[in-house]
């Protein structure tokens, strides 16, 4: 199998170029027919700009997450200890596992309603990876996080559709 990247020949069924590291896994798939395609497999997650995320701990009382989603405007907070995400809470937690009860539970810890673990993404995946991801798990949200698992940023699904929008032609979304 000759590696796509640097154009060593390697045995075939590797699951990596023995002489620059690179995947396989999907060498074996045909070329992509589109630019929209091709880009999704070759682009990493930097192109998607990931945004600095809130962050809050998990004791922190939910009432507090709301208000400060509703702060800084957006629609997820990550959950962390130190600078390792534990958990994501966003407007769909909110709206299913607090509901109307949200008064009554506002003081409890953010722990308790928070999606854990959280997916993450390393930001040497393929934009193709991070789109596979929020579809297969129904997620809006990705935390990205260095090699060694402390938070580096987050994608969400406006910032997937606005690098599609700019692959198709569209320019940037508004």
């Amino acid at each position: 199998m000759i590696c796509p990247c640097c154009g060593a020949d390697n045995l075939d069924g590797v699951d990596d170029c023995a002489e620059c590291g690179q995947s396989l896994s999907d060498a074996h798939l045909p070329d992509p027919p589109t630019v929209v395609e091709q880009s999704l497999l070759a682009d990493h997650v930097p192109v998607l700009a990931p945004q600095t995320p809130v962050v809050v701990a998990a004791d922190t009382p939910v009432r507090d997450v709301l208000r400060a989603m509703v702060d800084a405007g957006t629609g997820c907070v990550v959950v962390a200890d130190g600078n390792r995400p534990v958990g994501v809470f966003s407007e769909r937690d909110a709206l299913v596992r607090l509901n109307t009860e949200a008064p009554a539970l506002g003081g409890r810890p953010v722990s308790g309603f928070m999606t854990a673990p959280p997916e993450t993404l390393e930001p040497d995946a393929k934009v193709a990876f991070a789109v596979q991801r929020m579809a297969v798990g129904g997620y809006r949200h990705i935390p990205i996080v260095g090699a060694g698992g402390e938070l580096a940023g987050i994608v969400s699904v406006r910032d997937i559709l606005r690098y599609l929008a700019e692959k198709m032609g569209g320019g940037p979304a508004a």
